[in-house]
């Protein structure tokens, strides 16, 4: 089980400039050619958000050139690929979440190994996730959804931003914890899906709370928890998911920055350095505060030996549900 913590927002430029930070010695300086960041979801999904206030902020500090792609569908690979065949000069990077490293568990046929076809950069983030319901359905707490899927379980669908995401295993874990097995399907992303439950064409989703939480207070989803042990500062209003009948629902998402294969460890070294102090900043400004994520930095080999533990955690997981890959 994932420990605790890990919207659609107009524009994820800064508010205000925080004072310049001191120029880099050269031997720690960024190259100046444009980066792309690849970010292999639809557009206004959690992951985008974060990422365009992560270049943003890059910017904003090293005067580089960065430049958000958004390349989503076949559950993140066809951004990933795109990534993996990049020279492995730092001008081509991967942002994307838990998502990515769960590719072999959930795919029939991955494009690639996400391992170790790709250099961890930096993992940036992490944010609690959010249970929703569509809008007409009467129900307020995990546990009258429960007791109703129980009765009646085909009116009950959950959409996911992609298998293998971290609100795709929430969702494997809420099965298990409820001792049901609905219907889970997987999207293009968050946008898409949350459209579907908003409108009632599937009754519930699992994301990070930074993509749902602006659909749940305009009233067009029903909140009815968070992953986390207690209750977020960002909605202090909705109730943990023990609280809302389901102990043990505790998923965080997590966020992070890849290369391709083979980048020189300098270079790893120069953009994992950039990064933390981008997160850092970010985290300070209140920027991703009001988003629900909190700022995670430290070495390249931390991020390995962190997706090491969770890729193991959560193979076993779908491996109790005996789940597919598709």
């Amino acid at each position: 089980m994932m420990h605790r913590r890990d919207f659609l927002i107009a524009t994820a430029a800064s508010a205000g400039s925080l004072a310049a930070a001191p120029v880099l010695a050269q031997s720690d300086a960024l190259p100046k050619r444009p980066i792309r960041l690849i970010v292999p979801f639809a557009a206004g999904g959690g992951v985008d958000v974060f990422a365009r206030l992560l270049a943003e902020k890059l910017k904003e500090k090293n005067g580089i050139t960065i430049v958000v792609e958004n390349r989503g569908g076949a559950n993140g690979s066809i951004g990933g690929s795109a990534v993996r065949t990049a020279e492995p000069d730092g001008t081509t990077l991967l942002f994307s979440a838990a998502t990515h490293v769960m590719a072999r568990q959930v795919m029939k046929s991955p494009p690639y190994d996400p391992v170790t076809d790709f250099t961890p950069v930096a993992r940036v983030g992490e944010a609690p996730m959010l249970v929703v319901m569509a809008p007409g359905l009467p129900f307020k707490t995990i546990a009258e959804v429960v007791a109703d899927a129980r009765k009646t379980p085909d009116k009950w669908t959950f959409a996911t931003s992609a298998l293998g995401a971290p609100g795709h295993l929430a969702t494997v874990a809420f099965n298990k914890l409820a001792g049901l097995n609905l219907t889970i399907a997987p999207y293009r992303g968050t946008a898409p899906g949350l459209t579907d439950v908003a409108a009632g064409h599937v009754q519930l989703m699992i994301d990070p709370v930074l993509a749902l939480l602006p659909m749940a207070r305009g009233g067009n989803v029903k909140a009815l928890a968070v992953t986390a042990a207690k209750r977020v500062a960002l909605a202090p209003e909705i109730p943990t998911a023990a609280e809302s009948g389901m102990p043990g629902l505790e998923y965080a998402s997590w966020y992070g920055v890849w290369g391709p294969k083979g980048m020189p460890a300098d270079l790893v070294a120069r953009l994992n350095k950039a990064c933390n102090e981008a997160a850092v900043e970010l985290g300070a400004s209140g920027r991703l505060a009001e988003l629900g994520i909190e700022p995670v930095s430290g070495t390249p080999e931390a991020f390995a030996d962190f997706i090491a533990k969770d890729v193991k955690r959560n193979t076993e997981l779908l491996k109790s549900v005996n789940f597919e890959p598709v």
